[in-house]
């Protein structure tokens, strides 16, 4: 396959990175360029509050954003492009979080910039520090090419001062932008400019008057009434959150950020705010909210969420980005019973990518996954990337029934022992993603399956079929393959003489009766993986049962 190729499909592919790369396209049509007129990066932009420990949802920006980089770049044959992934870590404390240590050193210093409370872990300089390096793990374990930047950095080292003299200059037209959009209370503390009281440290909510823009001095009255006068550069003050979204755009010429729904306003008024400046507004994706299991947005201080770790215990890293990637517009639940359909949804997409025309393969998010961790437009323009096609010989689902069968105290070491029914050359050595399927069986049968399991008496019908099953299954090999044993329990299921009224019924008698649960595999190829000799001894526990 060309480049050509690949640039003619990508232009007419109804993928959402690529719909929102588009939108790049016809920003730059001839391509970004400096104010010298050379080559310059499109620069795509990510946002976090280090208010709370980071979850999926901080993740998930990350990783959407670097998969419409990834197609810009596919879409126009390797265009440079930057992303910064930007931590507001000069906002003000407002509340101390749920899942926090030590909340009263938090409590102590609420109001004052993230990056200047300390750490309640007490392993980092400051509650933002943390925050801020377990964000940045979590994205250098993904491999994401991404440049970070904090606000205390940029405010304190200067980095921002021209942006800011900005500010002051348009604090009128500002104010226009936002007063109309404030209650009548609201209205009279509102300032685009939050300066920092040099008594309390405090980010104060008050009215201030510009009394030099290129300077950078003001003037506001402090917390115990005196009237300061001081400038709002070196870290001494920061701006509204509307106003430093805007701000941002314009100081880092940001071209493309997506936000949850929740921030809809924010991106009108801040858009408005960076014309004022002489900027220009950022593309945007505006994506729906995750929900926990109860359907309530998930949250950073609340900790309602899965963390990244809960999903990596549970499940595994390519389903975690599948799942992220699908219908970013529709709001999905975040909990770790959504976790093996993703598993096994992501081998199907995989296993089908290598034969897929290539307008099918741009459709598929493993094409856009495989490309999403900073290997560059060389590898965004190949037809099929390393591991196309690759398929796991088990599913999650299958794994999932098999240690549940073992019980809560299975090892990896019994669950390979029974993969070698199915699997050539079974070991983690051999078949790593598998392995990785395996570690994370165990952990949700241990912790969520085990403990709910029960296994009930067959009714007499059931015994009947049952017996049938245990006598078919005694005159086989063990070279019997998982269609042939799947042949079997159909025509048992459809023996009148057992009086199932569908075979679903059989199906669900077979789950409950030696699995314990309501729902389960495909039975042939759970027998044919957990072998004849254990399955029949399945079948004689159940029939113990009934007797």
């Amino acid at each position: 396959m060309t480049e050509n190729a690949l640039i003619e499909a990508a232009r007419v592919s109804k993928a959402w990175p690529f719909q929102e790369a588009q939108k790049l396209l016809k920003r730059y049509p001839q391509g970004k360029t400096d104010a010298a007129g050379k080559p310059a990066a499109v620069l795509f932009e990510t946002g976090y509050g280090p208010s709370g420990l980071p979850h999926i949802g901080t993740f998930q920006e990350v990783l959407r954003t670097t998969l419409v980089r990834r197609a810009y770049e596919a879409l126009t044959g390797g265009a440079p492009t930057r992303l910064v992934a930007f931590s507001d870590d000069m906002d003000g404390l407002r509340k101390v979080p749920d899942n926090i240590p030590n909340p009263e050193l938090l409590a102590a210093n609420l109001g004052k910039p993230l990056s200047r409370i300390p750490d309640p872990f007490g392993t980092h300089e400051s509650f933002a520090h943390h925050n801020n390096a377990m964000l940045r793990d979590f994205l250098d374990r993904f491999g994401f090419d991404y440049e970070f930047v904090s606000a205390s950095d940029r405010y304190n080292s200067g980095a921002f001062d021209a942006a800011l003299t900005r500010v002051l200059e348009c604090n009128q037209a500002i104010l226009d932008v936002m007063l109309p959009t404030l209650r009548e209370e609201r209205r009279k503390t509102y300032s685009p400019v939050l300066p920092v009281s040099p008594t309390s440290g405090v980010v104060l909510q008050v009215p201030v008057e510009v009394i030099d823009a290129a300077a950078g001095m003001i003037r506001f009255t402090d917390e115990d009434g005196t009237v300061v006068e001081q400038s709002v550069f070196g870290g001494k003050a920061k701006l509204q959150w509307k106003v430093d979204w805007a701000m941002r755009w314009y100081a880092l010429g940001v071209d493309y950020e997506m936000c949850g729904k929740d921030l809809t306003d924010s991106v009108t008024q801040s858009g408005k705010i960076v014309q004022v400046l002489g900027g220009r507004r950022p593309e945007a994706l505006i994506y729906e909210l995750f929900l926990d299991e109860n359907g309530e947005k998930i949250s950073k201080s609340k900790g309602n969420g899965l963390t990244i770790e809960q999903w990596l215990t549970y499940g595994t890293e390519e389903s975690l980005g599948f799942y992220l990637f699908r219908e970013p517009k529709s709001a999905k639940q975040l909990h770790v019973g959504v976790i093996p359909k993703a598993v096994d949804e992501y081998w199907q997409f995989r296993a089908n990518l290598a034969d897929q025309p290539l307008d099918k393969q741009l459709g598929n998010p493993v094409w856009h996954l495989l490309r999403a961790n900073g290997e560059g437009a060389a590898e965004a323009t190949s037809s099929s990337a390393p591991g196309a096609g690759d398929a796991v010989p088990v599913t999650f689902a299958l794994l999932l029934n098999l240690v549940g069968v073992l019980g809560a105290d299975a090892t990896a070491e019994q669950v390979w022992s029974y993969l070698g029914n199915y699997v050539a050359d079974a070991s983690p050595e051999a078949h790593p993603e598998l392995g990785a399927m395996v570690r994370a069986a165990l952990a949700t049968n241990r912790d969520f399956i085990a403990p709910t399991l029960q296994r009930r008496a067959p009714t007499a019908n059931e015994a009947a079929a049952l017996a049938d099953l245990d006598a078919q299954l005694a005159q086989l090999g063990a070279a019997a393959s998982a269609e042939a044993l799947q042949n079997i329990v159909y025509e048992i299921g459809k023996n009148e003489a057992y009086g199932f009224e569908t075979l679903r019924d059989w199906f669900k008698a077979l789950y409950e009766t030696l699995l314990g649960s309501p729902q389960g595999p495909r039975m042939g190829s759970f027998i044919a993986l957990y072998g004849l000799p254990e399955t029949r001894k399945l079948i004689a526990q159940a029939l113990a049962q009934a007797a």
